[in-house]
């Protein structure tokens, strides 16, 4: 794993977020014979982290605290000699807690059973939910784009989301995304933070938007996309539950309120299935601002 991982980092700005991901599984592995101590493991961890970092600084043109080029080069000595590293770490971050992280199509591979909407759904748990994971906590939201002449930003809040099981949900926070037809990002994904509470069968996050690109600028059959996540403890990990998605034509002021279709994400939209036959959807504001 380290020789392919070492080869993989020498690509420096490619393939960072994948690389992450799979330093992280190794981080988190919990077999005995593994060939890492505990502490190799966090080191390793702590590496899986500083892609991280640079992957977002790569995504964002607007970060103040990029993860440079010079930076993520400092790791790939001490990826290559993992076994004998016993120097402290030249970066102040710390290993991301252990959830498995997944890459994309990962999901649809697991079992669906917990996240049957029309199954069984016990009683809530207390209207606050409860702090895990800073990164999950905080989101990873994007200022609004400067304005020009004749273009228009658009603001969505996103108010709340109705799931039978709203009770349930733990640390659940959406992934607002914006593909083109082929499923391609045009913009930076972002995160909204975790919720801030439940209320029945909703789960309130009442949080803006700032979509990172002008509406006249987004390519023919483009789409936004909403995606569902909550933790699960059992399996410790976060998974998709349901998603959403606002096509070109129903970008307006004001309120909309969208369905709700079950996982996998379909950004292609091709093989769209309702999560449910009950009237439940995610409601958003839409603000458009133009000089």
């Amino acid at each position: 794993m380290v020789v392919t991982a070492c080869g993989i980092l020498q690509g420096w700005t490619t393939a960072t977020l994948p690389l992450a991901r799979h330093l992280q599984k190794e981080a988190q592995s919990q077999h005995n014979n593994s060939e890492f101590t505990e502490d190799q493991k966090k080191t390793i961890a702590k590496i899986a982290t500083c892609l991280e970092l640079r992957s977002a600084a790569l995504q964002s043109t607007q970060s103040q605290e990029e993860f440079k080029l010079e930076d993520l080069k400092k790791l790939e000595p001490i990826l290559k000699n993992i076994l004998t590293y016993n120097k402290e770490f030249p970066f102040d971050v710390q290993p991301v807690p252990l959830r498995k992280i997944l890459a994309p199509g990962e999901e649809e591979n697991l079992e669906f059973e917990e996240d049957d909407e029309d199954g069984g759904a016990g009683a809530g748990s207390p209207d606050s939910f409860p702090a895990r994971v800073p990164g999950v906590i905080e989101g990873t939201l994007l200022p609004r784009l400067p304005s020009e002449p004749g273009m228009t930003l658009l603001t969505i809040r996103i108010e709340k989301i109705g799931l039978k099981d709203a009770g349930q949900c733990i640390d659940p926070y959406i992934t607002v995304s914006v593909k083109d037809v082929n499923g391609v990002d045009l913009t930076p994904v972002q995160d909204t933070p975790v919720a801030s509470r439940k209320e029945d069968t909703y789960v309130h996050f009442n949080v803006d938007i700032e979509i990172q690109k002008h509406v006249e600028k987004l390519t023919k059959g483009a789409a936004i996309f909403f995606e569902f996540k909550h933790y699960k403890p059992k399996k410790r990990f976060t998974s998709t539950k349901c998603f959403a998605f606002m096509e070109m034509d129903e970008i307006k002021p004001g309120t909309i309120v969208i369905e709700l279709y079950k996982k996998p994400t379909d950004f292609k939209r091709k093989k769209l299935q309702l999560l449910t036959k009950k009237p439940l959807y995610l409601h958003l504001h839409q603000t458009l601002h133009k000089e």
